[in-house]
């Protein structure tokens, strides 16, 4: 009997499946996936294999991708990260290469056809990037063999940001973008996900698997004291994180960008005219006291 499955997470669709899905969906073919990487800076993964399709989430250069099904210049597959599912320009991927060995631990650095500032720039990599270090010259880092960036840029794989906060602080000003995870646009989850990522942190991509996943469910007053920098503030289908006890920040669609302002302001304004009340606020345990 088949099962029921989220497709955000779940490579199944009518027509084709992954291979160890076999016996739990229903599917016309059930094929090997073949692994893939991000060759762009970013690549948009929307919903349906056309430009004009939602954007779900974006995957960035660097991250693997299980390809199932390569049709029309459109890439099927599920990214490694964080499981999700969905249809990829092909031309943003190619086989999988050498494990990186660092991720850009700036909100973006440009990638040079050579060790100088000077020239053209290729593209420019966003934060949590993964890339290939294989050569050192001066102040920059060879990427495999396509460009260079600046070494100052670049941090080990398993050197991680201590706060993820002052990670997310960084992104203050930048346009909201829905399905957005990069200093060009990102939505609320997206922001949360990203800098939890630089600090080490695997997270879920939409707000509610981050509220199912992340952290432990903390109680408060009404007034809502006690809270602490990095809490987690969950209503149903958005998410922000505290700055202070009494300051939020997040990427939200009343500013269309990524906003600072009093919690209290932000409550009484989203309960009344968008997602309703809090839901849960949930504190990782990291940051516990």
């Amino acid at each position: 009997m088949t099962q029921a499955f989220d497709r955000r997470l779940t490579p199944a669709r009518p027509d084709i499946a992954a291979a160890h899905l076999r016996g739990r969906v229903e599917a016309e073919h059930f094929v090997e996936g073949k692994s893939e990487e991000v060759v762009f800076e970013l690549a948009d993964m929307r919903n349906a294999p056309s430009f004009a399709a939602g954007l779900d989430t974006q995957a960035i250069r660097g991250e693997r991708v299980t390809v199932y099904e390569i049709d029309e210049g459109w890439a099927w597959g599920q990214l490694e990260r964080d499981s999700y599912v969905g249809f990829l320009p092909a031309a943003a991927l190619k086989p999988a290469g050498p494990a990186p060995t660092h991720r850009i631990r700036v909100l973006r650095t440009f990638l040079y056809p050579g060790a100088s500032m000077k020239l053209p720039v290729e593209q420019a990599l966003p934060l949590n990037a993964e890339v290939c270090v294989t050569e050192c010259r001066g102040d920059f880092a060879r990427i495999g063999d396509e460009g260079f960036v600046w070494s100052g840029h670049l941090s080990k794989l398993d050197a991680f940001e201590a706060d993820f906060v002052s990670v997310a602080e960084q992104f203050v000003g930048v346009p909201y973008l829905w399905g957005g995870k990069t200093a060009l646009g990102l939505d609320c989850s997206g922001l949360v996900q990203t800098a939890l990522a630089a600090a080490g942190i695997r997270a879920p991509r939409d707000t509610d698997m981050q509220e199912n996943a992340l952290g432990e469910a903390i109680h408060t007053t009404p007034d809502l004291a006690g809270l602490q920098r990095g809490d987690l503030i969950f209503w149903k289908g958005h998410v922000g994180l505290m700055r202070d006890e009494r300051t939020l920040l997040h990427a939200n669609g009343h500013h269309m960008l990524v906003a600072s302002e009093l919690l209290a302001e932000a409550v009484a304004r989203i309960e009344a005219k968008s997602f309703g009340k809090i839901t849960s606020i949930r504190r990782l345990p990291r940051l516990s006291a």
